[in-house]
């Protein structure tokens, strides 16, 4: 299972990216308009945050496969490290996704409603997927079905294709998806924070703490000081 921040909020990427065990961020062209930067530096500034290990998705925004392609490999050269080109599931997406697979760049198929669209981009040679799970029910569809017959899709065929699930607005969608057959995620940092949020937990850190303080003094309230 890998995690991904869904952000091109530097501050906060860096924030999630010190406490949780992250994969890598993922951008697109919407979340980079709103941090109102030059969209090199800010994406070279996250670099720099995560590490070149970690993978950075950038989405490229050409109408034609030709002009798709010229940008994936413009990103490739620009930004160091290990690079994931997202490419919505048009008919000329699709035809860049084949035109780079043979190339080594690595590619997720975005914008994906239907469980047969995921199934054209794996064959094409996606490295990954991103079913908008929100967004489908959002349009009456159920996001985490899709996401299982995506699932199902790469194994009954032996597709090695992996599933980033994407669009949430709950920790339940998350759960569910990971249940239903996703190897990945990629949620928003707000989210993400709420993944450990639960009352009673600190709760019982508080009475934890509470307990020993009064056996050991308020002075030696960790095992270092006892």
């Amino acid at each position: 299972m890998k995690l991904y921040i869904d952000s091109a909020n530097v501050k906060k990427i860096e924030y999630i990216n010190e406490y949780y065990p992250i994969a890598g961020v993922t951008t697109n062209p919407s979340i980079i308009v709103k941090e109102n930067r030059p969209y090199l530096d800010l994406l070279k500034e996250i670099r720099a945050v995560i590490g070149d290990e970690k993978e950075l998705f950038v989405q490229a925004i050409g109408g034609s496969a030709e002009e798709i392609v010229e940008e994936a490999k413009f990103i490739q050269r620009q930004i160091t490290g290990n690079v994931v080109v997202k490419i919505p599931v048009t008919e000329e997406g699709i035809k860049a996704i084949k035109l780079l697979a043979p190339e080594k760049i690595p590619t997720l198929a975005t914008t994906i409603y239907t469980s047969f669209q995921a199934l054209i981009a794996g064959m094409a040679g996606a490295k990954y997927v991103a079913p908008y799970v929100n967004r489908i029910d959002n349009l009456t569809g159920n996001g985490v079905k899709v996401v299982s017959e995506i699932s199902q899709f790469f194994s009954s065929y032996l597709m090695t294709t992996e599933i980033i699930a994407a669009s949430f607005k709950n920790v339940q969608q998350v759960h569910d998806v990971c249940l239903a057959g996703a190897q990945s995620v990629t949620v928003g940092t707000d989210l993400i924070e709420k993944f450990l949020a639960f009352p009673a937990t600190l709760q019982d850190v508080s009475a934890f703490k509470n307990e020993w303080q009064n056996m050991y003094g308020v002075e030696k309230s960790n095992l270092v000081n006892s």
